[in-house]
């Protein structure tokens, strides 16, 4: 399984500050800055199969992060996603998603640690 990382944010300076702790730590990434544009990516077998995690944003015009995450499942991809947003209630709106929920702002450390974390469960599972 790949390490590789996909952001999914219509936020190009949040898109960009992520990409640039996440890559300043060794993670690959791609990013999207919707959902419509990242579930395109996902839809090529081999870009798909290099993903191992998906970070989107809640709220992002095109396809709400609900609507992404909800279609995503639809499609049959597993993978683990987190959420950040703003808004704490948004976190009621996965129910039933297997998502991780984080409340935006959210550290560097902490999101390198959550990266970390989460691509270490999938390796393990895939061993």
């Amino acid at each position: 399984m790949s390490e590789r990382i996909l952001l999914v944010d219509d936020n190009h300076i949040q898109s960009a500050t992520r990409r640039a702790i996440l890559e300043g730590c060794g993670q690959e990434v791609s990013v999207a800055p919707n959902g419509q544009q990242a579930l395109g990516l996902l839809n090529d077998p081999e870009t798909a199969e290099t993903i191992g995690l998906i970070i989107t944003d809640h709220l992002m015009p095109v396809m709400t992060g609900r609507e992404f995450v909800g279609e995503l499942r639809q499609r049959g991809f597993t993978l683990p996603v987190v959420v950040l947003s703003g808004f704490p209630d948004a976190e009621a709106c996965y129910e039933g998603l297997n998502i991780v929920f984080r409340l935006k702002p959210f550290d560097p450390a902490s999101l390198i640690q959550l990266v970390r974390d989460l691509l270490g469960e999938c390796m393990r599972r895939s061993a």
